[in-house]
């Protein structure tokens, strides 16, 4: 690993987070931008309506199905180095989504990333989470606001609150990296112009099942088991957000079971 890379894991290691600066070419940044326009008007995707989503803010799940230009997120060679040298080379993707802050929106709760995680703080990483520019970044449009050295704090940040944090300013086409223990969160728009992320989530590979109840399972046999065995095997979500499709459950999803979920942003929204 170079020594930039190396610098740059010093940075998370200390701060909880690092910037990786130009790194990603222009004409990658236009063929996504690109995309995410396309797939925002075929889906017709509105904002999600809650605190956390936002209400000014168009989010899109799930993209490594939506179009083949997103293979080169997950494996793009200047920032998943960083992603293995924080967590390692076994780190499965956890989630990949676009998310577009537009004018009028406000500052998105601080958080942590693995909040539904229920162990002891501070932990080793188990989530390790990157937000690339697509375009600029500043305090203005909403760059996401970090609170440096949070990774290593004992608590939680209480939901709803907006303790004291930065702003991660950065050029389009950087990518913000972070420990999933970072306290941090989007900023508010106050421009007149749309901030564009895309959030590229990663996850350590021990966190799934020791067989794979979803490829080795044939849908058309699950879709007989009892409720509590689908959600046994995995059909079902954690704490209402881990293993979601799309914002819904796998059963809805895979198996046409309306099993009632609803995510854990909205069943909090005051």
């Amino acid at each position: 690993m170079s020594s930039q890379n190396d610098q740059h894991l010093q940075n998370i290691e200390s701060q909880g987070y690092t910037i990786l600066e130009n790194v990603i070419a222009p004409d990658l940044i236009d063929a996504l931008n690109s995309a995410l326009d396309r797939l925002e008007q075929e889906l017709g995707t509105t904002p999600g309506c809650n605190l956390f989503e936002g209400h000014h803010t168009i989010r899109i799940y799930n993209l490594l199905a939506r179009d083949p230009v997103f293979q080169a997120v997950p494996v793009h060679p200047a920032v998943l180095p960083i992603v293995e040298g924080v967590l390692d080379r076994g780190c499965l993707v956890s989630s990949l989504s676009s998310i577009s802050i537009d004018p009028g929106e406000t500052a998105q709760p601080i958080h942590a990333d693995d909040t539904l995680i229920g162990l002891p703080r501070p932990h080793p990483p188990l989530v390790c989470n990157s937000m690339w520019a697509l375009t600029d970044f500043t305090e203005k449009n909403g760059a996401t606001r970090v609170v440096p050295g949070s990774h290593r704090f004992s608590t939680k940040p209480d939901y709803g609150t907006h303790p004291q944090s930065i702003p991660a300013e950065m050029p389009r086409g950087s990518v913000l990296v972070w420990n999933g223990s970072l306290w941090h969160g989007g900023g508010a728009n106050l421009s007149n112009q749309r901030r564009v992320g895309i959030a590229m989530n990663y996850c350590a590979g021990f966190i799934r099942q020791q067989e794979n109840q979803q490829l080795g399972i044939p849908l058309e046999l699950a879709k007989t088991f009892e409720p509590r065995l689908q959600e046994l095997a995995g059909f079902g979500t954690y704490r209402h957000l881990m293993g979601h499709i799309d914002k819904r459950s796998p059963a809805q999803a895979l198996l046409g079971r309306d099993d009632g979920f609803r995510s854990v942003w909205d069943l909090i929204e005051p």
